[in-house]
């Protein structure tokens, strides 16, 4: 049999690298294989010079880093939780069968929300506006609806704004550009935008639409499926986001009366709430078909940890539920660590979990840093963790606060997400 093996894609190259120079440290620091130790065996007292965990060294760093070669399963997957990343959004579609076989033993369908995406993708010029926290699950949903959909022969893209920089949403000349291209680039297909593009003559929004018209629309009469994820990173740049969204409702628009615009489909997805004003006849976001993607129930919690071998009964369910609701990726990493850890026992992760020794810390650290950034932000979560209630923010500070998956929103009001967070934060935040 072959070991199981992971290796990060191209669009997942580009998050590792941006999740590294982020955090700042060197590619050959030890501290990288000592956080992943730390996270593999917490209860190890392990040192920043080393040794280190078995199946972590720097080499393996370094092809995990490079992606040319496939590294065992846990050791991507603790790389990646270092990076902040979900291992599941970076690695390759094509991996091993032993991993992919693997992988999909622990995935839940989200029931009904597959079958529903799927059905309307197949009507001409669809539109799909997926919307939850930052890792619940959105952009794994989307690659199981376009690996679904290109089964019947559909062309797919899958995009996320998180690969563009800075400079792209400077203006919106530049975004519809990086769009453009990238999307050539999706479809195996040569850039052409010099051929269309008349930013001065016609205006970028109608020489973007020119190109998918007369260039990616036509290159085949099969439809096309294009999931954009991360559109929120768009809001917070006014000179670009209304005439952008503008935009992709004039496709969705299109695609109701034109040929050729009805070969599109659109898939949007966002973490937050549309605080942005946009025009009711121009926004994307009260056309189509939405869906707000929940938490993992308790049923599904259960049998995720029955797909784990784990014999949980409705208590044991309810114990890590308590700590970090049913936010789909927190409860896959405890149950892959138990799994993985028979030694450990759900009381003693649980007893760990919002503190530094814990499964969950990296992702803490994280937090506790873009707060300790932004400390007017920072303010604002500690008013509402320490609050017997739900608490009023400004727009913004939901927002920031939503799309970092700290809080969950009640109508105009707010409140923490979990214990996990009400627990560390209210520790940290003085």
């Amino acid at each position: 049999m072959r070991k199981m093996t992971l290796r990060a894609s191209t669009e997942g190259l580009v998050k590792i690298r941006q999740a590294r120079m982020y955090k700042g440290w060197t590619v050959d620091d030890p501290r990288w294989l000592w956080q992943a130790s730390q996270l593999l065996e917490p209860n190890v007292n392990w040192q920043p010079e080393g040794p280190f965990a078995d199946g972590l060294s720097m080499p393996t760093w370094k092809r995990f880093l490079a992606g040319k070669e496939s590294i065992k399963v846990p050791a991507f997957q603790i790389f990646c939780q270092v990076l902040g990343l979900n291992w599941q959004e970076v690695c390759t579609s094509n991996f091993n069968r032993d991993a992919t076989e693997s992988i999909r033993e622990f995935y839940v369908e989200r029931v009904p929300y597959e079958e529903e995406c799927y059905r309307e993708l197949l009507n001409p010029g669809s539109l799909i506006r997926i919307k939850a926290p930052q890792q619940m699950g959105k952009t794994l949903l989307l690659q199981k609806i376009l690996e679904k959909i290109a089964d019947r022969g559909y062309r797919t893209v899958s995009l996320s704004f998180k690969l563009a920089d800075r400079i792209h949403f400077s203006s919106l000349d530049k975004l519809l550009r990086w769009l453009s291209t990238n999307v050539s680039r999706e479809l195996g297909l040569p850039s052409q935008l010099d051929e269309y593009w008349d930013e001065e003559g016609i205006g970028s929004k109608s020489s973007c639409s020119t190109y998918f018209e007369e260039y990616l629309l036509a290159q085949a009469e099969t439809p096309l499926v294009l999931g954009l994820d991360d559109v929120d990173l768009v809001f917070p740049y006014p000179e670009v986001s209304e005439d952008f969204f503008a935009l992709l409702r004039s496709w969705y628009e299109k695609g109701r009366t034109r040929k050729q615009w009805k070969k599109l489909r659109l898939v949007v997805i966002h973490s937050t709430e549309i605080y942005i004003r946009l025009n009711i006849d121009q926004s994307p976001f009260n056309v189509g078909l939405p869906i707000e993607l929940p938490e993992f129930s308790q049923a599904q919690v259960q049998d995720l940890a029955k797909q784990h071998g784990l014999n949980w009964k409705t208590d044991d369910v309810e114990e890590l539920m308590q700590m970090v609701g049913g936010h789909s990726d927190m409860v896959q990493q405890a149950l892959y660590y138990l799994k993985n850890r028979p030694e450990i026992s759900l009381k003693q992760l649980l007893e760990t979990a919002p503190t530094e020794a814990g499964i969950y810390s990296n992702r803490l650290r994280e937090h506790l840093l873009n707060l300790q950034k932004n400390p007017a932000l920072a303010v604002a979560l500690k008013k509402v963790i320490t609050a017997t209630e739900n608490v009023r923010l400004s727009p913004m500070e939901i927002w920031n606060l939503q799309r970092m998956g700290l809080v969950k929103l009640q109508g105009n009001e707010v409140k923490s997400r979990c214990n996990l967070y009400s627990f560390y934060f209210g520790d940290r935040l003085s």
